[in-house]
């Protein structure tokens, strides 16, 4: 795989966990649960779609990363004068919001695993993130943790799937029959999995490793394709988890739908294992918050360039503050969820226009088909993003 063998193939695989366990978190593991209780088997349908748009989506924002060897703030400031500094401003923000709700996560995961109490949970977790940006090889140790940690999630929840006895041949049926189109769900899904900073954290790993370039491209295809791959794998197991405990009429806790789909499959020895993948996929979204949102201001200063690991921890030492003080702030969650739907079709118009531009990513010629795939997925994610704007404000103020 490549011409330096091991290293770039760990690098890829990598870039490609971070990218997916950036998209799982606590938000995706609600989600998830909540959209199989109303949709049901049908819910197949929507991940299917979401996959397909994700990987559009995916496939032109690394490609564009890959080939310019730029990160997506200078790729945006070199389409329009200024414009990076806008989507940095976005990114860090919705990043941060993000954070303080993954690092609320964390600390939830640890109480369900040792029965302590939250705050101390998220302090601990913190702790344990910033350990990885304390070393000068933080970038593989970032790959080799999300890696474990995607693939402790993987088997766990697919223990959990397997003893929900799920109706996998229906659920098939109607993934390519649904009964129901909720294309609200699949908006959601997408902005979930690709939205905001989610994108960019692989594309800008395998900058910091150097793949980059016209030769690097069928690299940098197989490891976007897989992040996508790989969350997708995940949502589906969760899926079939869930929809196994729902088809026994068995009722969801409102308070926690995950929770109770792990509890009500297993039993108690199920409730701690939904602690354990509350953790890892809270605590490897709080490394791929923290080091894609600092990713997308390194450019701007020397100074941030060459300190960058400091930045990053600042950022995660930040998000654990304001959750130890203020607890999990809901309208700041809100307005960042918000934020978030808004970023997708922003950032990825602007790196679909700049796929065309010569100037960024010189004799490169892109895909037709992956320009086209890129807007219809633009216009999906600005209209439900607009939507979700008008919906969402009035709540504010409420």
């Amino acid at each position: 795989m490549g011409n330096k063998g091991g290293f770039n193939w760990s690098v890829l695989l990598g870039a490609a966990f971070l990218m997916a366990t950036s998209s799982i978190g606590p938000g995706f593991l609600t989600q998830t649960t909540v959209f199989t209780q109303t949709l049901l088997a049908s819910f197949g349908f929507v991940i299917l779609i979401s996959i397909i748009l994700d990987i559009g989506a995916q496939l032109n924002v690394w490609r564009v990363i890959g080939i310019s060897g730029k990160r997506g703030q200078d790729v945006a400031n070199m389409v329009m004068p200024g414009l990076g500094y806008f989507v940095a401003l976005l990114i860090v923000m919705g990043g941060l919001g993000f954070n303080i709700g993954n690092i609320a996560g964390a600390g939830m995961g640890f109480n369900v695993m040792f029965g302590i109490d939250t705050v101390t949970g998220a302090v601990i977790s913190a702790i344990i993130a910033i350990s990885i940006f304390l070393f000068k090889e933080a970038g593989r140790l970032m790959d080799r943790f999300t890696q474990i940690a995607g693939f402790v999630m993987i088997i766990l929840t697919l223990y959990v799937a397997i003893s929900s006895a799920p109706p996998v041949g229906e659920a098939i049926t109607k993934t390519f029959m649904p009964d129901i189109i909720d294309p609200m769900a699949i908006v959601t899904l997408v902005g979930g999995t690709v939205g905001g900073y989610i994108t960019f954290s692989g594309g800008h790993r395998l900058i910091d490793a150097g793949i980059v370039g016209q030769k690097a491209l069928p690299q940098i295809t197989r490891s976007s394709v897989t992040g996508v791959c790989v969350t997708g794998i995940m949502r589906v197991v969760l899926f079939l988890a869930a929809l196994g405990v729902i088809s026994q009429g068995l009722q969801l806790d409102s308070a926690n739908p995950p929770a109770s789909v792990f509890n009500l499959a297993v039993g108690n020895v199920g409730y701690k294992i939904f602690g354990v993948v509350m953790w890892a996929a809270a605590i490897s979204s709080v490394i791929g918050a923290a080091y894609t949102s600092v990713s997308f201001i390194r450019s701007f200063s020397p100074k941030i360039e060459n300190n960058y690991r400091w930045f990053v921890i600042a950022f995660i030492v930040f998000s654990t503050v304001v959750f130890a003080i203020v607890g999990q702030p809901v309208k700041t969650l809100i307005v960042v969820g918000t934020l978030n739907g808004l970023i997708l079709p922003i950032t990825l118009l602007v790196m679909i226009i700049a796929a065309h531009k010569k100037s960024i990513v010189g004799d490169y010629k892109h895909p037709l088909w992956m320009s086209i795939f890129g807007v219809i997925v633009v216009l999906m994610t600005a209209y439900m993003g607009i939507l979700t704007v008008i919906n969402q404000l009035p709540k504010l103020f409420m």
